[in-house]
């Protein structure tokens, strides 16, 4: 035995004009909206789908007896399936929502027209209904874009960070980047920590955060255990990199040098990497660090621009300054950093040696009566000498 489906009639009605019903949507959609006049023909096209779509679920849903639940959700989400995806990107959520009341302030107006005789209150009611299940199918699609966007844009970060660390092509950095939105300010700099574990997507939430409040805009990427983040627009990069600190696991945090633009920034992350390695090496370590303030540390672990800028800024300036600066160094040290055993070694007086060992600060940036400080100098001495031997 069949069962006749509820409002029969007005189901007829409403399939007989379908077509004027979508038609009518979106002329009030034009009338109303200024920002929908202005959409491009192919979308004011696929806005006119959704709505004969909208229509022809609408039909199916009142079919099936217009219950909540069941498959509802499917018939409803029919209705954005006739659009391609793209619409979603074009298209705000809140746009969406507007196109949406329009249409169901359309079929309300039309309800005396399309309702049979006694079921006007019904028809009403189940387009009531039938508009809440619509909204909740576009929270849907909106929120799966949202979540293919992010995912890609996880990965393409994920890459562009693997290639700052490769050294690629700048190009091809370049090119990453700007799929991503990066507007390149300056400074630019590559911070690196462990990462804190957990939901790669939700480390990088929370470094977004972070980066909103500070001011400065991020690309990041977990790789294996660590977090990697590039940092555009920081004044101050290891100021900012405090401000970042908590989205990072426990350990060490190293700054690698500012430059100016993300052409430059593998050579900022190569140091800082290579301060990351070294970190174990100074326990006592600030955090976060500058990957400069580790050469020492860096240049032990086998990292040669470590080498190279203690011989050529430390050994190098002083050998071409000449004036004793090196014999002096070379005294103080073995004196144990007593001013007056050195002036006795190198029979001078206690004041030539303060002036010479201010002079080796002046031009190195490294003061020999700092203990860190003069621990840099040493190793400075030590690999000059070295390479001048090989």
């Amino acid at each position: 035995m069949t069962t006749t489906p509820p409002l029969a009639a007005t189901l007829r009605r409403i399939e007989r004009h379908a077509g004027k019903l979508a038609s009518a949507a979106v002329a009030k959609m034009d009338e109303t909206l200024p920002w929908f006049r202005a959409l491009p023909a192919d979308q004011r096209s696929w806005v006119m789908l959704v709505a004969q779509a909208g229509v022809r679920s609408l039909v199916e849903w009142l079919r099936s007896g217009g219950t909540i639940g069941g498959d509802s959700q499917e018939i409803s989400d029919e209705v954005f399936a006739a659009a391609p995806r793209a619409l979603a990107r074009s298209i705000t959520l809140t746009q969406t929502v507007a196109l949406i009341k329009v249409t169901i302030d359309v079929a309300e107006a039309e309800v005396n027209k399309l309702a049979a005789a006694g079921e006007e209150d019904a028809l009403n009611s189940a387009i009531l209904k039938f508009s809440r299940e619509i909204a909740f199918s576009a929270a849907r699609v909106y929120a799966r874009a949202a979540e293919s966007r992010g995912s890609w844009d996880a990965r393409l970060q994920a890459m562009l960070v693997d290639a700052l660390l490769r050294g690629d092509a700048p190009d091809a950095v370049a090119s990453r980047a700007a799929a991503l939105g990066w507007t390149d300010k300056p400074p630019v700099s590559v911070v690196v920590g462990l990462s804190p574990g957990g939901d790669i997507t939700a480390v990088m939430h929370g470094v977004y955060r972070a980066a909103r409040r500070a001011r400065v805009e991020v690309i990041c990427g977990v790789h294996g255990d660590r977090l990697v983040v590039v940092v555009g627009g920081a004044d101050d990069p290891k100021l900012t990199a405090g401000q970042l600190a908590a989205c990072f696991g426990d350990g060490p945090i190293v700054v690698g040098p500012a430059v100016p633009s993300l052409d430059q920034a593998s050579e900022s992350a190569r140091a800082a990497l290579a301060g990351f390695r070294a970190a174990p090496a100074w326990p006592g370590a600030p955090t976060p660090v500058a990957a400069d303030d580790l050469l020492p540390e860096r240049a032990l672990a086998g990292d040669p621009d470590a080498r190279r800028m203690l011989r050529h800024d430390a050994h190098g300036v002083l050998a071409k300054a000449g004036g004793g600066l090196m014999e002096t160094l070379d005294a103080f040290f073995a004196a144990g950093g007593v001013l007056e055993s050195t002036a006795r070694e190198l029979y001078v007086h206690p004041n030539t040696v303060r002036y010479r060992l201010k002079r080796v600060a002046e031009l190195t940036g490294l003061s020999p009566l700092d203990g860190r400080e003069a621990f840099a100098l040493r190793m400075a001495l030590s690999l000059g000498r070295l390479d001048d031997a090989t």
